[in-house]
Protein backbone atom coordinates (compact mmCIF):
# COMPACT_ATOMS: atom_id res chain seq x y z
CA UNK A 1 0.00 0.00 0.00
CA UNK A 2 1.38 3.43 -1.33
CA UNK A 3 1.37 6.60 1.52
CA UNK A 4 -1.78 7.92 -0.98
CA UNK A 5 -3.50 4.85 -0.62
CA UNK A 6 -2.72 4.46 3.15
CA UNK A 7 -3.50 8.11 3.65
CA UNK A 8 -6.98 7.47 1.98
CA UNK A 9 -8.56 4.29 3.30
CA UNK A 10 -7.42 5.23 6.88
CA UNK A 11 -8.91 9.26 6.81
CA UNK A 12 -12.34 9.26 9.04
CA UNK A 13 -15.70 9.77 7.35
CA UNK A 14 -17.34 12.51 8.83
CA UNK A 15 -21.06 12.13 10.38
CA UNK A 16 -23.02 14.22 11.46
CA UNK A 17 -25.26 11.67 13.94
CA UNK A 18 -23.75 11.90 17.35
CA UNK A 19 -21.24 9.23 18.55
CA UNK A 20 -20.07 6.84 16.01
CA UNK A 21 -17.29 4.54 16.22
CA UNK A 22 -14.59 4.45 13.26
CA UNK A 23 -13.44 1.36 14.08
CA UNK A 24 -14.09 -1.30 16.77
CA UNK A 25 -12.23 0.70 18.96
CA UNK A 26 -11.69 3.83 18.43
CA UNK A 27 -15.29 6.75 18.84
CA UNK A 28 -15.86 9.70 17.00
CA UNK A 29 -18.17 12.60 18.67
CA UNK A 30 -19.11 15.66 17.31
CA UNK A 31 -18.75 18.48 19.56
CA UNK A 32 -20.66 21.61 19.69
CA UNK A 33 -20.82 22.51 22.87
CA UNK A 34 -20.10 20.18 25.82
CA UNK A 35 -19.51 16.43 25.99
CA UNK A 36 -18.37 14.08 29.32
CA UNK A 37 -15.39 11.56 28.41
CA UNK A 38 -12.83 9.30 30.30
CA UNK A 39 -10.08 11.88 30.81
CA UNK A 40 -6.82 10.55 28.80
CA UNK A 41 -9.00 8.83 26.24
CA UNK A 42 -8.43 12.18 23.93
CA UNK A 43 -6.30 11.05 20.95
CA UNK A 44 -7.43 13.87 18.89
CA UNK A 45 -9.71 16.38 17.75
CA UNK A 46 -10.46 19.14 15.05
CA UNK A 47 -11.56 22.45 15.69
CA UNK A 48 -11.56 24.10 19.28
CA UNK A 49 -11.54 22.14 22.02
CA UNK A 50 -11.07 23.00 25.75
CA UNK A 51 -10.73 19.73 28.61
CA UNK A 52 -11.54 20.44 32.05
CA UNK A 53 -11.45 17.90 35.15
CA UNK A 54 -14.50 17.26 37.17
CA UNK A 55 -14.56 16.43 40.57
CA UNK A 56 -16.78 13.44 41.96
CA UNK A 57 -20.52 14.27 43.30
CA UNK A 58 -19.00 14.16 46.81
CA UNK A 59 -15.76 16.52 46.49
CA UNK A 60 -12.90 14.69 45.74
CA UNK A 61 -9.67 16.10 43.63
CA UNK A 62 -10.36 17.87 40.43
CA UNK A 63 -10.31 16.13 37.56
CA UNK A 64 -10.46 12.28 39.52
CA UNK A 65 -13.37 10.67 41.53
CA UNK A 66 -11.34 10.12 45.14
CA UNK A 67 -11.93 6.24 46.09
CA UNK A 68 -12.86 5.08 49.53
CA UNK A 69 -9.55 4.03 50.60
CA UNK A 70 -6.43 5.81 49.32
CA UNK A 71 -6.05 5.02 45.65
CA UNK A 72 -7.84 7.83 43.12
CA UNK A 73 -10.22 6.42 40.74
CA UNK A 74 -11.43 7.34 37.15
CA UNK A 75 -10.46 10.73 35.92
CA UNK A 76 -13.66 12.21 33.99
CA UNK A 77 -13.08 15.32 32.18
CA UNK A 78 -15.54 17.57 30.10
CA UNK A 79 -14.44 18.27 26.18
CA UNK A 80 -15.91 22.43 25.17
CA UNK A 81 -16.13 23.44 22.21
CA UNK A 82 -16.63 22.76 18.20
CA UNK A 83 -15.11 19.81 16.16
CA UNK A 84 -14.66 16.37 16.19
CA UNK A 85 -13.31 14.61 19.77
CA UNK A 86 -11.55 11.16 18.46
CA UNK A 87 -11.51 9.28 21.86
CA UNK A 88 -10.17 5.38 22.99
CA UNK A 89 -8.80 3.13 25.76
CA UNK A 90 -5.81 1.25 25.84
CA UNK A 91 -7.73 -0.69 22.36
CA UNK A 92 -10.84 -1.77 23.78
CA UNK A 93 -13.71 -2.18 21.87
CA UNK A 94 -16.39 0.45 21.85
CA UNK A 95 -19.66 -0.09 22.69
CA UNK A 96 -22.86 2.99 22.14
CA UNK A 97 -25.52 2.81 23.94
CA UNK A 98 -28.98 5.42 23.46
CA UNK A 99 -30.51 6.01 26.71
CA UNK A 100 -34.48 6.52 26.58
CA UNK A 101 -35.56 9.37 28.93
CA UNK A 102 -35.71 8.22 32.54
CA UNK A 103 -33.47 4.94 31.34
CA UNK A 104 -30.91 4.02 33.30
CA UNK A 105 -27.30 2.04 33.30
CA UNK A 106 -24.15 2.07 36.10
CA UNK A 107 -21.26 1.74 34.51
CA UNK A 108 -17.77 0.30 36.14
CA UNK A 109 -15.67 3.68 36.17
CA UNK A 110 -13.08 1.86 34.50
CA UNK A 111 -15.26 1.08 31.46
CA UNK A 112 -16.85 4.78 31.04
CA UNK A 113 -15.97 6.09 27.59
CA UNK A 114 -18.19 8.96 26.85
CA UNK A 115 -21.58 10.38 27.37
CA UNK A 116 -23.40 13.51 25.97
CA UNK A 117 -24.45 16.66 27.69
CA UNK A 118 -28.15 15.41 27.95
CA UNK A 119 -27.19 12.59 30.39
CA UNK A 120 -27.18 13.22 34.19
CA UNK A 121 -24.76 11.38 36.00
CA UNK A 122 -23.60 10.71 39.79
CA UNK A 123 -20.15 8.97 40.23
CA UNK A 124 -20.21 6.65 43.80
CA UNK A 125 -18.03 3.86 45.49
CA UNK A 126 -19.85 0.39 45.62
CA UNK A 127 -19.13 -1.60 48.61
CA UNK A 128 -18.21 -0.14 52.10
CA UNK A 129 -14.59 0.22 53.28
CA UNK A 130 -13.72 -2.93 53.54
CA UNK A 131 -15.13 -4.39 50.40
CA UNK A 132 -13.67 -1.44 48.37
CA UNK A 133 -10.13 -2.21 50.00
CA UNK A 134 -10.80 -5.71 48.43
CA UNK A 135 -12.32 -5.24 45.07
CA UNK A 136 -15.08 -2.66 45.78
CA UNK A 137 -15.63 -0.32 42.00
CA UNK A 138 -16.16 3.28 41.46
CA UNK A 139 -19.25 3.39 39.59
CA UNK A 140 -20.98 6.33 36.99
CA UNK A 141 -25.16 6.20 37.05
CA UNK A 142 -26.13 7.12 34.44
CA UNK A 143 -29.81 8.56 33.29
CA UNK A 144 -30.69 9.61 29.55
CA UNK A 145 -31.70 10.61 27.38
CA UNK A 146 -28.25 10.82 25.77
CA UNK A 147 -26.08 8.75 24.19
CA UNK A 148 -23.13 6.84 26.33
CA UNK A 149 -20.56 4.67 24.87
CA UNK A 150 -18.76 2.59 26.95
CA UNK A 151 -15.02 0.16 26.38
CA UNK A 152 -15.00 -3.29 26.79
CA UNK A 153 -12.00 -6.09 26.18
CA UNK A 154 -13.07 -8.34 23.81
CA UNK A 155 -16.70 -8.72 22.99
CA UNK A 156 -19.43 -8.28 25.85
CA UNK A 157 -21.48 -11.08 27.39
CA UNK A 158 -24.94 -9.97 28.71
CA UNK A 159 -25.90 -11.91 31.69
CA UNK A 160 -29.76 -11.91 33.31
CA UNK A 161 -29.94 -12.07 37.12
CA UNK A 162 -29.22 -14.04 39.81
CA UNK A 163 -25.78 -14.15 38.51
CA UNK A 164 -22.72 -13.46 40.83
CA UNK A 165 -19.53 -12.46 38.71
CA UNK A 166 -15.78 -11.18 39.11
CA UNK A 167 -15.43 -7.68 39.95
CA UNK A 168 -12.80 -7.10 37.20
CA UNK A 169 -14.61 -8.31 34.52
CA UNK A 170 -17.60 -7.05 35.49
CA UNK A 171 -18.40 -3.42 33.03
CA UNK A 172 -22.54 -2.32 33.54
CA UNK A 173 -25.77 -3.32 35.51
CA UNK A 174 -29.20 -1.86 35.39
CA UNK A 175 -30.00 0.57 37.81
CA UNK A 176 -33.11 -1.54 39.36
CA UNK A 177 -30.07 -4.55 40.65
CA UNK A 178 -28.08 -3.52 43.81
CA UNK A 179 -24.92 -5.82 43.89
CA UNK A 180 -22.96 -7.43 46.72
CA UNK A 181 -20.24 -8.16 47.22
CA UNK A 182 -19.20 -11.68 48.96
CA UNK A 183 -15.98 -13.63 49.98
CA UNK A 184 -15.26 -16.71 48.33
CA UNK A 185 -16.28 -19.49 50.74
CA UNK A 186 -12.96 -21.51 49.77
CA UNK A 187 -10.82 -19.73 51.75
CA UNK A 188 -12.80 -20.21 54.95
CA UNK A 189 -11.30 -23.69 54.48
CA UNK A 190 -7.80 -22.76 53.81
CA UNK A 191 -7.86 -23.11 50.08
CA UNK A 192 -7.07 -19.70 48.32
CA UNK A 193 -7.54 -18.67 44.79
CA UNK A 194 -7.99 -15.46 42.03
CA UNK A 195 -11.34 -15.68 42.81
CA UNK A 196 -11.46 -14.03 46.42
CA UNK A 197 -13.94 -11.25 45.98
CA UNK A 198 -16.94 -11.51 43.77
CA UNK A 199 -20.28 -9.89 43.10
CA UNK A 200 -23.61 -10.95 43.35
CA UNK A 201 -26.45 -9.96 41.57
CA UNK A 202 -30.28 -10.83 42.48
CA UNK A 203 -33.66 -10.12 41.43
CA UNK A 204 -36.05 -11.16 38.84
CA UNK A 205 -35.22 -8.77 36.04
CA UNK A 206 -32.61 -6.47 34.81
CA UNK A 207 -28.83 -7.42 33.26
CA UNK A 208 -25.16 -8.05 33.89
CA UNK A 209 -22.73 -6.72 31.61
CA UNK A 210 -19.22 -9.03 31.82
CA UNK A 211 -15.86 -8.89 29.86
CA UNK A 212 -13.55 -11.72 28.84
CA UNK A 213 -11.27 -10.02 30.89
CA UNK A 214 -10.01 -9.36 34.75
CA UNK A 215 -8.75 -5.26 33.97
CA UNK A 216 -7.98 -4.57 37.77
CA UNK A 217 -9.57 -1.82 40.08
CA UNK A 218 -6.83 0.72 39.04
CA UNK A 219 -6.71 2.08 36.02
Amino acid sequence: MNLEEFTQSHAPTESEDGFRKTNNRLLEIPVDGTVMIKAGSMIGYTGEMTFTGKSSAEGGLTGFVKEAVTSEGTPIMEAEGSGRLYVADRGKKVQILDLDPDESISVNGNDILGFGSTVDYEINTIGSLSEAAAGGLTNVYLTGPGQVAISTHGDPLVMTPPVVTDPDATVAWSTNLSPSFRTNKMIEIGQTSGETIQMEFTGSDGFVVIQPHEEGSQL
